[in-house]
């Protein structure tokens, strides 16, 4: 049965209380670590999935929404302070921990704040366990991973996965991926807006996040599409238009144009209320004070 307790073990990441969550998958305990900031009812803030996962991305939106929560960031399994074991991961492992952390951890029912692919896996369970969350906000919403918007079919996603969780190969092919001049790259062209932010200290704090034992097993998982929580852009929306708890969407105005049109989507449905914001797919990051000034109100309404 999992446990958790308050530690001191791993590094604050957003000034918080740092927490660890014992969770038994796959005939293994893993360490999931979490951070506690602030006072009243809880909110929780869950970060995207990508290669530099980690719960510092909302570390600004949490500081500036303490005054008014009990913030609670997590680590997904597999990213940032968590365990980085070779399980097997996919939708059925993070579906399984949301709702076992959420039920176990927190006071339900709870709001969240969930970034990036967070969002299918919030909708689910909030489809299935109606009364764990009280109110839901998606800051730039995606389902699919790159390779797949990229067009990769099934089959060759899954050779690229499996050769990148290889132990010779796959090690080698990871260090390429996470060179900070490639995660620079990559956050110009599909993270951030503005590259003056992207600063070599800032880059090398991402870079070390990747660094650690056993970090490629989850972001081969993320990038060859093995996380998406759903199949198609209908699934995805049949989950939204499934809620029975309030919702509110913000989408980043240069968001890629594939994830643009998938939250653009979300616009038509009636009930959702959305905001189109400067940002791109780390909105949440980027401009955490803009995010927070959109979603307080809702956030804070009864």
């Amino acid at each position: 049965m999992s446990t958790n307790v308050l530690s001191a073990s791993s590094k604050s990441e957003i000034g918080g209380v740092v927490g660890e969550y014992f969770w038994k998958c796959e005939n293994q305990q893993l360490r999931i670590a979490y951070e506690i900031l602030g006072k009243g009812s809880q909110l929780l803030l869950l970060p995207a999935f990508s290669t530099v996962s980690m719960r510092s991305e909302m570390g600004e939106i949490g500081k500036l929404l303490s005054a008014h929560f009990q913030v609670v960031a997590v680590d997904w399994p597999g990213f940032g302070q968590s365990s980085r074991f070779g399980v097997n991961y996919g939708p059925a492992l993070y579906q399984q921990f949301l709702e076992d952390f959420v039920t176990s951890v927190l006071d339900t029912p709870v709001a969240v704040v969930a970034a990036g692919h967070s969002a299918g896996y919030v909708l689910q369970l909030a489809n299935q366990l109606p009364p764990v969350f009280s109110r839901i906000v998606l800051v730039a919403p995606t389902w699919r991973g790159p390779l797949r918007v990229m067009g990769v079919n099934q089959q060759v996603r899954g050779m690229v996965k499996d050769l990148v969780r290889s132990p010779f190969i796959g090690q080698f092919l990871y260090k390429l991926n996470t060179l900070p001049s490639f995660l620079k790259f990559m956050y110009r062209r599909h993270v951030y807006v503005d590259a003056a932010k992207l600063t070599p200290d800032f880059i090398q704090y991402k870079w070390r996040n990747t660094q650690q034992s056993g970090a490629r097993y989850a972001p081969a998982a993320f990038v060859t599409g093995t996380l998406d929580p759903v199949d198609n852009q209908a699934d995805f929306l049949t989950l939204v238009q499934g809620l029975s708890i309030p919702l509110k969407v913000v989408i980043g105005e240069s968001s890629p144009s594939k994830s643009r049109a998938d939250m653009d989507a979300m616009k038509t449905l009636s009930g959702v209320e959305t905001v189109v914001l400067p940002g791109s797919l780390g909105m949440h990051e980027e401009y955490p004070q803009a995010v927070v000034d959109a979603v307080q109100d809702f956030l804070l309404s009864t």
